[in-house]
């Protein structure tokens, strides 16, 4: 039998969002990863919590699918910089000339 219960946990604070990264392990020796983020809410004092749970066997297809997501963001983010950091043309048409 495996220990029970939490084995790693990590937390990255981002600005007003702290996520937390927790690996469990179960009685039959099976992991999971929690990734949880929380937020102040509306109400002083309290917080919002969300959370996704993934298990041992969907590790490599979420991790896939995870890092296709951060390239598509990654890249969107280079062509919206590209598009803002890009000095403005100015074209003068000249008008033809009368003879």
């Amino acid at each position: 039998m495996g220990q029970r219960g939490e084995i790693y946990s990590t937390r990255h604070n981002a600005r007003e969002r702290t996520y937390f990264f927790n690996v469990h392990e179960n009685i039959r020796n099976q992991y999971s990863l929690s990734i949880n983020e929380s937020k102040p809410s509306d109400t002083e004092g309290r917080y919002l919590r969300q959370s996704v749970l993934v298990y041992e066997e969907d590790f490599d297809s979420f991790l896939r699918e995870l890092q296709k997501a951060v390239d598509v963001m990654k890249l969107q983010i280079k062509e919206r910089e590209n598009k803002t950091s890009a000095k403005p043309r100015i074209v003068i048409k000249k008008g033809k000339e009368d003879k």
